[in-house]
Parts: structure tokens; sequence; C-alpha cells
């Protein structure tokens, strides 16, 4: 066993090593810190999306054989079933009206149509943690037993171009806005070709039909 006494030299790197320690341990409560921070700031911004944005957050859930829509469905695809599920006189005033606002250089995309009930339980049930209530959360989302998409007898139509269309025509094929807060939401009316669209409702929880 070596008795000598360690060198000056060996001492002095050891306490030079010290500082370096110490340094790695506060990187790492600072690391932890902003880690917890973006992960707060993530959830914030996660709750302030605007409602619209459900139909992205939810696609990979249930998939398309449940209503999911995937980007650019228009109308005429016959392969999706949230498209071909609709009720055959929307699906076909639907088509009209597109045919015709085609001359104008106008597409008709949709957002959702037709959707099984777990889908539309499973947008409530989003909507709720969204909004933070069933209360706020019926004003965007119906459940699975009042929804008209899941009868489908409702389309949400994509794109400002297109809503601004069937404001102004959509009454020509029975094709009417029925809420306020939701200007992409349609329905059919077929008396509205003849006497124009009826008054909107606020929102979903002034239809009477929601009250079921």
């Amino acid at each position: 066993m070596n008795q000598n006494p360690p060198s000056a030299r060996s001492t002095a790197r050891r306490i030079r090593r010290l500082p370096a320690v110490g340094l790695v341990v506060v990187i790492a409560a600072i690391t932890a810190a902003l880690g917890y921070q973006l992960s707060q700031t993530s959830s914030s911004l996660s709750a302030a999306l605007p409602s619209n944005t459900l139909r992205i957050d939810h696609r990979g859930a249930l998939g398309e054989a449940d209503g999911a829509v995937p980007d650019g469905v228009t109308v005429f695809d016959d392969e999706i079933p949230a498209v071909v599920n609709l009720d055959p006189d929307l699906l076909k005033a639907l088509r009209q009206a597109a045919t015709d606002a085609a001359g104008d250089g106008v597409e008709f995309y949709v957002n959702s149509g037709w959707r099984s009930p777990e889908y539309q339980n499973q947008l409530l049930r989003e909507a709720v943690a969204k909004y933070g209530s069933e209360d706020e959360a019926a004003r965007w989302v119906a459940t699975a037993t009042t929804s008209p998409h899941v009868s489908g007898d409702a389309v949400d139509i994509g794109h400002s171009d297109t809503t601004a269309w069937l404001s102004k025509n959509g009454a020509e094929y029975g094709l009417c806005q029925i809420y306020r807060n939701e200007p992409w939401h349609y329905e059919l009316r077929t008396n509205a070709i003849d006497r124009g669209c009826p008054r909107t409702y606020a929102d979903p929880t002034q239809d009477p039909r929601m009250q079921q």
C-alpha cells in the first residue's frame, strides 16, 4: 500500500471537479423546469383551439368507417362512409348544388357528414374535456341519440367560399344553415325551395330536437 500522501497536483484536480458536478445538477434542474413549463403551455394551447378543429383531433381514433373524414373529401366521393351514408335526398341536393357552384369556381368539401354513434360519443367526450362542462359542450356537439349527423341528416361543409355560396344560394336546393354559431352545418329543408330557409337557432341547445 502506498503510504505517501497525495500530491498537491492530484488534490487540485479533485477540487476542480467539484464545481463541474454542481453545474451538472443545476443544468438538470433547469431542464426539468423548462420541460414542465412547455408541457403546461402545450395544454393551454390545446384548450384554446377553436371548435372546428375537433375534426382533426379525433381522426385517428375510430377511423373512416365510423365517419372520420380525410382532408380533401368532396360531396362526390362515393368511397367515404361519411358521404355515402348521408340521407339520399340530402346527398342529392348537395351534389346538385355542388355541380352548379362549380361554374362559380366553388367546390363542396366535406369536413364531417354521417357519423356512427360511437364516433359521436367520442366527439362529445372531447368537447366536454375541452369546454369544461356538458352544458357548454352541448353548444357544439349533440348526443348520439339527438345528433342529425348520426342519422345522416347533416353535413359540415368546408371552406368559407363554399359556405358563403350556400348562404346565398342554398335555399334553392333546400340546403339551410341551422345554427348561427356553426356556419358550416347544413341540413335539408325541402320547404325552403319555395319559402326560404327558416330562422336559425343561436346554437344546438336552442333546437327542440336536442331536448329529446
